[in-house]
């Protein structure tokens, strides 16, 4: 084999790369979801509710922005890993280029769709009035930041396809850490209350989207000179990876809706419940959350190189490592229990349902675990379409009849473990698509791998750098 410098993962120990680029990137996850809450503090010790509620709702907005950044993110990863393993550097500053554009257009075109109405969108989601103009303010401010947290989502993406995971964590790091220390600033010091808070997300999203491209140009030389004519030769590889995975990402806030829904019919008590496990979980299961986007360059990269052995010894690592992580969260969250209920002051039915999930439940997080790792093979192995249909499978047909029988029988903690069961369902069919994905990656998608690298030689032949 030819050597090839720029694909670290394609040699070395697979449980080093597994583990080295699932903790960093789950540092940077969890580092973001801190600084969440540490805006939704800020902003409640402005002592209104309408605040709170239209940080809410603009957040519910700003989430499908933030899912077609994630998407293309997603695409810039797999088609620039899968080019280093194939040792072609320039295919792969090329493919980071034609992202990067994309994520501009996008970054440009939606604010400005979005803002032309802001109150209109707003009100599909059930925003009205003094709420809605003050979720509209904070919206002006941030949603012209889209680009910046395109460029930087994107730019993480491509650090971790080089390897480059202590870069990619402090990138996110970084933004963390200038969000937290300018939210009091603005919030309280200049008086801007909720302006204050997207005024320093947006500070925060530019200096993420800095730290990523000053590394990528000076470290890694990632990006080539934009060409109209790469840029359209490359446009439909990377939206047939970006589009399945914007929607694989939109998924999700289904499935909670579905599930905030049910547990409504209980009381506050059991809304209150879940809104704090909603809190609890992205902290104590921030690595597993991490595993689909770490694990993604190791997979292609090596799909790159052909390396079908070490393809499938990544997928089985990887749920190895998610489940012994599990079984170690699940154990801390049990002894935590009393003090985590006690810390967020739960009683009654809230109290019962942070105790069935930092008991049992915390276990299911397994079937979590197997969907994001069979995800990330999916995604980099040619098959992004069983990512979106596994991901709202299970927040529809493995999320709505499983809470309802499970309410139905036992009432608010049925539909915590209702929704394990649908877990448990749609986790066992990713496994075996994964399985039958890993284990003959040498039939349709090395074919149309070498059918794809081939016409992208012929093209590169025709153009004048």
């Amino acid at each position: 084999m030819q050597d090839n410098k720029n694909a670290k993962f394609i040699k070395g120990s697979l449980n080093k790369h597994v583990v080295t680029m699932t903790l960093t990137s789950s540092l940077g996850i969890l580092a973001i979801f801190v600084v969440d809450l540490i805006d939704i503090f800020f902003i409640s010790m402005l002592g209104s509710e309408n605040l709170a509620a239209a940080a809410g709702y603009a957040s519910t907005l700003l989430f499908f922005t933030n899912s077609m950044n994630i998407g293309l993110s997603i695409a810039a990863g797999t088609l620039v890993a899968r080019s280093l393993g194939e040792n072609r550097k320039q295919i792969a500053r090329e493919y980071a280029t034609t992202v990067t554009l994309v994520a501009i257009l996008i970054g440009l075109v939606v604010p400005i769709v979005l803002l032309w109405d802001i109150h209109f969108f707003l009100g599909l989601i059930g925003a009205q009035g003094r709420v809605a103009e003050l979720a509209a303010g904070y919206l002006y401010i941030l949603l012209p930041g889209m680009v910046f947290m395109g460029l930087a989502v994107t730019g993480m993406a491509i650090l971790r396809s080089y390897g480059d995971a202590k870069r990619a964590m402090y990138g996110t790091l970084i933004g963390a850490v200038v969000n937290a220390l300018l939210d009091p600033i603005f919030i309280f010091v200049l008086d801007m209350e909720l302006k204050g808070a997207a005024t320093a997300s947006l500070v925060a999203r530019f200096s993420f989207a800095f730290y990523a491209l000053y590394n990528l140009f000076k470290i890694y030389q990632a990006y080539a000179k934009p060409c109209l004519q790469r840029f359209k030769r490359d446009l439909k590889e990377t939206l047939s990876i970006g589009v399945p995975a914007i929607l694989t990402n939109t998924a999700t806030p289904v499935g909670g809706a579905i599930i905030t829904r049910e547990l409504a019919h209980f009381g506050s008590e059991a809304v209150a419940g879940m809104a704090i496990i909603g809190r609890l979980m992205p902290v104590a299961f921030s690595v597993i959350f991490a595993l689909s986007g770490a694990i993604g360059p190791i997979i292609a990269q090596n799909f790159g190189a052909k390396l079908q052995k070490r393809i499938k010894e990544t997928y089985l690592k990887s749920l190895l490592f998610a489940f012994l992580y599990i079984l170690i969260a699940s154990a801390l969250l049990f002894l935590l229990r009393s003090p985590i209920t006690s810390l967020f002051k739960a009683s009654g039915l809230a109290k019962d349902l942070i105790f069935l999930f930092c008991g049992p439940l915390a276990l299911t997080q397994m079937f979590n675990g197997t969907i994001y790792v069979s995800n990330a093979s999916f995604n980099n192995l040619g098959h992004p379409l069983y990512s979106t249909w596994i991901n709202w499978g299970r927040n529809t047909l493995g999320t709505l009849p499983f809470v309802l029988i499970g309410a139905k029988y036992w009432g608010a903690e049925g539909v915590l473990i209702g929704q394990a069961a649908g877990g448990f369902l749609f986790a066992v069919i990713a496994f075996f698509l994964a399985s039958m994905v890993v284990n003959n990656p040498n039939k349709k998608q090395f074919a149309r791998a070498i059918r794809w690298t081939a016409f992208l030689k012929h093209q590169r032949d025709h153009i004048i750098y």
